[in-house]
């Protein structure tokens, strides 16, 4: 049965949240802080090797592991700009804007970009800037240069690149607004820099140290802050890629468009192996954040158990695999809203 607006008769949001138990909303002070400490700890062991080893072998392996934890802390930024990870407004702004540091985050253009902005209109045509695709006649009216982009941008190895320029650089960096919200992402910009120049000289005087050379203070750099902030970034991109693009997911036009659609149906729940859950704090269950952000992370399993018993069938399990993110990569290209279908790029003939 359908109303005037052709939307499917189905459950509001608000009942998936009131089903959801007590316990999901649980928040531990010490237990949060206990992430932070954990994540602070493993970052300054890195930091350390990184600046320590040259070993040709081991360094990237280092860069590996420490993308991973810049994502992890990351995550835990998050978590705190949402205010779901204490209850105390103060120190989740305080521990938000610290952790999203080691990333180059903005905290005040992040809460806006991602907690107003994505979280509000999930997969909902033109609101939804995060992997929103591009439509068959869009495709037609690109010129060279931004078809190339987007061929490199949309397929396996682009995710960093996509995340880079769409979301850190002009979401974050390059973002302006009126009014008191521009001040103060203007402000924190402005902090963060003069933080991470700080930072960036500690490092090239660790590298003058070890070098004695320009040469060897501009490889440090690059070592130990460049190389593993690229890593991150592709790690996020190909994370925020996975959770709201394949075939299964539908995006919007904003007449068709509801709350449960876009936070029950807009994202998915991926099984990863432990090693890496260690570093990225449950960020793959995304249902259950989406259907309400107040949740901490260590509770989004058992608020994700509540959500599948109380409707089954509806979110999107499945074990993340490398032969379904080259499969999606390779066929979700550009999107038809009006039929909800992923399609690939038109023949070199229809182009």
């Amino acid at each position: 049965m359908t109303d005037l607006a052709g939307k499917v008769d189905q459950p509001a949001l608000i009942d998936v949240v009131r089903g959801l138990p007590e316990g999901c909303y649980r928040r531990s002070t010490s237990r949060g802080l206990l992430y932070v400490a954990r994540d602070a700890a493993v970052y300054v062991v890195l930091l350390f090797a990184l600046i320590t080893v040259d070993a040709w072998w081991a360094v990237p392996f280092l860069w590996l592991a420490t993308g991973l934890c810049i994502s992890g802390i990351f995550v835990i930024g998050h978590d705190a700009s949402h205010n779901a990870l204490f209850d105390s407004k103060r120190l989740n702004a305080f521990v938000a804007k610290l952790a999203l540091l080691p990333s180059a985050h903005v905290e005040s253009a992040w809460d806006f970009g991602h907690n107003r902005v994505h979280h509000g209109h999930t997969v909902k045509q033109g609101m939804d800037f995060v992997w929103h695709p591009a439509t068959n006649e869009e495709w037609s009216t690109m010129g060279r240069f931004a078809r190339l982009r987007h061929r490199f941008e949309w397929s396996w190895l682009g995710a960093g690149f996509y995340y880079g320029r769409n979301v850190w650089w002009n979401k974050m960096m390059r973002f302006s607004t009126e009014g008191k919200l521009g001040g103060t992402i203007a402000r924190e910009r402005r902090v963060m820099l003069l933080l991470l120049a700080i930072a960036a000289g500690a490092v090239g005087y660790a590298g003058w140290m070890a070098h004695g050379s320009v040469v060897g203070v501009t490889w440090m750099i690059v070592k130990v802050a460049v190389v593993p902030w690229l890593f991150f970034t592709w790690m996020i991109g190909f994370v925020v890629y996975v959770q709201h693009v394949n075939n299964d997911i539908r995006w919007y036009p904003r007449r068709e468009w509801t709350k449960f659609r876009g936070q029950m149906e807009g994202t998915t729940n991926l099984r990863i192996p432990r090693v890496f859950n260690f570093f990225l704090h449950n960020i793959f269950v995304h249902v259950p954040h989406h259907v309400d952000m107040r949740i901490p992370f260590y509770r989004l399993p058992h608020a994700m158990r509540s959500i599948e018993s109380g409707f089954p069938g509806v979110a999107i399990t499945k074990k993340l695999r490398l032969r379904d993110y080259l499969s999606t990569t390779a066929g979700c290209k550009l999107y038809d809203f009006d039929a909800g279908k992923w399609s690939r790029y038109p023949t070199k003939t229809a182009a």
